[in-house]
């Protein structure tokens, strides 16, 4: 069976809510005021992210019951970006405790990780490897950071959105070269879900995503990967390498802030894209290279991995070099003057 037909439905309703949710925002007050650690100007309504998590549930909720996405895809990818979304959800109409926003992720996490069954095997170097215990609670880690980076690197107009849509298209047309496209549903209809919503906050924005959507979309991401490492270990290095730009920048940028001691909770904007949007004076031209880096450098490297068996970490350490260049070459991670 096919649902073919989901795709102009998922995009027409994100698009439609994300107007809707806009108008919701500014009823409500829910306003972005820029201060020294924005990289915004102009006041803009948060929380269109909502958009993609309505909307993608709705999706894969009709996927699982005509019988295309598997009981423990479904289970696994709607029940942490549920919990995700609403602690996201309730800190974007308040603020919830740091303590307690961790401690959502990391059971989003392990709920995701229970049902997805782990780490898969991996060949690393040519040697094949089963991780054991320690590798469950690597991936719950690797989830819980997914997460939060998604959530740091929603700092200018469109790329949380770009980053989901360049993506997503990649792990579709590598699912098809792997040989397995019925594994292809969620990220397809994730894609159409933040292209619905990017028309609103494409560069410049007339709303934001807010920590809903933006964390909504880093676990559904990180637990794709892992599912479509259980069908073949080649894609989770191909679905690392194309979500390069977002985990090269955010894991920079952190490492050097606990290096130099700062109090890593706190909001900065020192990230790469933001030193960049501030050098160049605008969102669009960082926002439009994170596009063309994802789909004219990292996903021929993933298209590597998977059709000519390039070895998978291999490829991960050359696609990052030159990430881990601009990463330098625009200061991420420094003190911001």
């Amino acid at each position: 069976m096919t649902c073919w037909w989901l795709i102009p439905v998922v995009a027409g309703l994100s698009f439609m809510l994300t107007a809707l949710l806009r108008r919701y925002a500014i009823s409500r007050s829910l306003i972005d005021i820029p201060n020294q650690r924005s990289s915004h100007v102009v006041a803009t309504p948060r929380g269109g992210g909502v958009a993609i998590v309505v909307t993608f549930l709705v999706a894969i909720t009709v996927l699982f019951f005509s019988g295309i996405v598997a009981p423990a895809v479904f289970i696994s990818l709607a029940g942490a970006g549920s919990i995700t979304a609403v602690v996201g959800f309730l800190d974007d109409h308040g603020h919830v405790a740091a303590r307690w926003r961790l401690l959502a992720h990391f059971l989003a996490a392990g709920w995701a990780v229970y049902w997805i069954g782990g780490l898969p095997a991996l060949t690393v170097f040519g040697v094949d490897l089963q991780a054991g215990w320690i590798g469950q609670i690597f991936v719950v880690v690797y989830l819980v950071w997914m997460l939060n980076l998604y959530n740091f690197m929603d700092g200018i107009d469109g790329i949380a959105g770009v980053e989901a849509v360049t993506t997503c298209v990649g792990g579709v047309l590598l699912y098809w070269v792997a040989g397995v496209p019925e594994l292809s549903w969620p990220a397809l209809m994730l894609g159409i879900c933040a292209a619905g919503f990017l028309c609103w906050n494409f560069p410049p924005a007339k709303i934001f995503m807010g920590d809903a959507g933006s964390g909504f979309l880093g676990v559904i991401l990180g637990g794709m990967a892992l599912h479509a490492g259980w069908a073949d270990s080649a894609l989770l290095w191909a679905w690392l390498i194309l979500l390069g730009v977002f985990i090269v920048d955010s894991t920079f940028t952190l490492m050097r802030r606990l290096l130099r001691g700062d109090k890593v909770y706190e909001a900065h904007r020192s990230h790469a894209y933001q030193f960049a949007s501030r050098r160049f004076g605008k969102h669009l031209p960082v926002t439009c290279a994170v596009a063309v880096i994802n789909m004219l450098w990292l996903l021929p490297m993933a298209f590597c991995v998977v059709y000519f068996r390039i070895d998978g970490a291999l490829a991960l350490m050359v696609a990052y070099v030159p990430l881990i260049w601009l990463a330098v070459k625009y200061q991420a991670g420094q003190l911001e003057r």
